[in-house]
């Protein structure tokens, strides 16, 4: 067995023992959960600001969402999927305690190198454009829900979040950080699946999650959250960029097409995801 081999093969046994011991909080980025936790203190806080601070946060969202459809919470087991009714639902106070919760346990397990801080800072602000390039998306160019495309978002990299979270605790088994890059390529797909299965995110949100990347939509395709998803991933680079003009519209995703996004409606897009992402990056701020 190869060097490399080997390296996946501890590090998945590691990850199928935390997922059957239920330990998979972890952090993602601990200055917006500080942030987010100051901002949930304001006396005049309405409920679409606080879901909005809640969803910069992929752990914290997944943790809300989770214990709003707990048997303790809701009794009647009617399924919330957005952020918004699990914050009416479990009431500020519930969301502050959540947040403190999360907070600590990053504050906890925060002993980043510099390379690895930047990296889970720089995969956090992606999370938080491809959130926002996702709620617009589905908010124009769909009827499904913007709050869970934003949420759908903000998690689709959720596995690459847990591995180079695991990686800072198990740095002997990587020899360089390419190898450690090999790995997240190869396996944050179903990393993240197994962890939104484990967090009881509904289905839509992790076959998006799972499968955006090799989705190829055929004729008889029925538009969902996974189009919506693949998309806003392929936009994102171009996004930060500012590259649109130079994006190769025969070479899109096939979920442009069923979006009915062209270069037409494309800038009024980019317009409306830079004020959603204004708006999100103030409320933490």
């Amino acid at each position: 067995m190869t060097d490399q081999k080997n390296t996946e093969f501890a590090f998945l046994e590691a990850f199928t023992a935390e997922l059957s011991a239920k330990k998979l909080v972890f952090p993602t980025s601990l200055g917006a959960t500080m942030k987010i936790r100051k901002a949930l203190g304001q006396a005049d806080i309405s409920t679409d600001m606080v879901a909005r601070i809640i969803g910069t946060e992929p752990v914290l969202s997944a943790k809300v969402l989770h214990l709003s459809n707990s048997a303790s919470f809701n009794p009647q087991g009617k399924k919330i999927t957005d952020l918004r009714g699990a914050t009416v639902l479990l009431g500020f106070a519930a969301v502050r305690n959540i947040a403190i919760s999360v907070g600590m346990k990053q504050l906890a397990e925060n002993k980043y190198n510099g390379s690895l801080s930047a990296q889970m800072d720089g995969l956090w602000r992606r999370s938080l454009r491809v959130a926002a390039l996702a709620m617009v998306i589905a908010k124009t160019h769909t009827r499904l829900s913007a709050d869970k495309a934003m949420l759908a978002g903000l998690l689709h990299d959720i596995g690459k979040f847990y591995i180079l979270n695991r990686a800072n605790h198990y740095q002997n088994l990587f020899t360089s950080e390419q190898s450690l890059w090999d790995l997240i390529d190869h396996w944050h797909a179903s990393i993240g699946s197994a962890i939104l299965e484990d967090w009881e995110i509904s289905d839509d949100i992790r076959i998006a999650v799972m499968d955006h990347r090799d989705h190829n939509p055929g004729p008889m395709h029925k538009l969902g959250l996974i189009d919506v998803v693949a998309v806003a991933d392929f936009l994102d680079a171009h996004f930060v960029n500012e590259t649109i003009a130079e994006l190769d519209w025969s070479k899109v995703p096939g979920s442009f097409k069923f979006l009915e996004i062209n270069p037409d409606n494309i800038d009024e897009l980019m317009q409306a995801t830079r004020t959603e992402l204004a708006l999100v990056l103030k409320a933490i701020n």
